[in-house]
């Protein structure tokens, strides 16, 4: 297997009060899904066992590494999983939002937050032909978790055995995802009429469930990847960081993908606590994207204590980032086998 970038040590993405396990209190002990029938698009597939969890996770950690495609899938897991709204926790599936797999059709994937997205549901279609019993939405969440730990983050206990949505008309309504500017440019309120960017990151992200810790470790997530002009509308055509002979990868190894782009950190498919670093430093280089968003992290006093901790400690960092990551893929799912399955 081409393993690892290397050795494990990791807007644009709960609570224990949402009923939901924390990631913390997860049994180790691996849980068997009974083989059981559930509904798919094309028919009935047999729930997956914790064995068959565990071969499609192996695959997708080589799929990640081949294809250096980490930022997208963990975009396109949180994308599905940011649709939730805790207001709406006790409305029958789907209709709370949440990490159900409905990001892979059409009406959702054609939110503008979600341009781009289609190239990640590609990548990931081979491995579900090669895992049928694995439901999409289990796929997509259990990619991302596959891509932090692909490009030197921490493995993320996670838990397995979510229920898909099944068609189209299970997509929410477009304007739950986080937006941002290029600092100096925001001429007025965000669309979702808050004033500022800390406001704006917590009313979407308090609208999930989840607090401020959450979002400042859900943010150095942003140690990986690039933003596109031709999606978000934000950053560079390209960089340095982006083109010819630019090796982002954590072990130096050329590869990276499209070119172009513009990139947080100059190492964007390793994963650590550098986002925190560069964030900081008033004298990064100019290269590096800088979000409002990304600078409110540490310009807002209730941010503030947690980047300073992540920037200093990547140990912490990786900790609580765990933590936050599992709480996200875990919003508004409905299980398919109770208390779901882990390996």
């Amino acid at each position: 297997m081409a393993r690892l970038l290397f050795a494990t040590s990791s807007v644009l993405l709960l609570q224990a009060a949402l009923g939901f396990m924390p990631a913390s209190k997860l049994a180790p002990a691996p849980r068997t899904a009974a083989r059981t029938s559930v509904p798919s698009r094309s028919g009935l597939r047999m729930a997956a066992t914790a064995e068959e969890y565990k071969a499609c996770y192996v695959d997708l950690l080589e799929t990640v590494d081949k294809a250096n495609c980490a930022p997208i899938v963990v975009r396109l897991a949180w994308h599905d999983a940011g649709t939730f709204n805790k207001a709406n926790a006790d409305k029958p599936f789907p209709d709370r939002g949440g990490a159900n797999g409905s990001i892979r059709f059409d009406p959702e994937l054609a939110h503008g937050a979600n341009a781009g997205l289609g190239l990640a549901l590609k990548l990931l279609e081979p491995v579900k032909k090669r895992h049928p019993n694995v439901g999409w939405a289990d796929l997509m969440q259990a990619a991302s978790a596959a891509g932090i730990e692909a490009t030197g983050g921490p493995r993320i206990p996670m838990r397995y055995g979510r229920k898909d949505a099944a068609g189209p008309e299970d997509c929410p309504k477009e304007g739950n995802l986080p937006g941002a500017n290029i600092p100096g440019q925001q001429t007025g309120p965000f669309p979702d009429g808050t004033p500022t960017p800390a406001d704006h990151l917590r009313k979407v992200f308090h609208r999930m469930g989840l607090s401020d810790q959450d979002i400042v470790a859900l943010s150095g997530a942003h140690t990986l990847g690039r933003a596109y002009k031709d999606r978000s509308g934000l950053g560079k055509e390209s960089t340095k960081f982006t083109e010819g002979d630019a090796a982002p990868r954590g072990d130096g190894a050329k590869g990276y993908g499209r070119k172009g782009g513009q990139p947080w950190t100059e190492k964007w498919l390793k994963f650590d606590n550098s986002y925190f670093a560069t964030m900081y430093d008033p004298n990064a280089d100019p290269e590096l994207l800088k979000l409002d968003t990304d600078l409110c992290i540490f310009g807002d006093e209730g941010f503030r204590p947690h980047s300073m901790k992540y920037k200093d400690d990547q140990d912490a960092f990786f900790k609580d980032y765990c933590v936050s990551h599992a709480k996200l893929s875990e919003l508004g799912v409905e299980w398919e086998v109770p208390g779901g399955v882990t390996f």
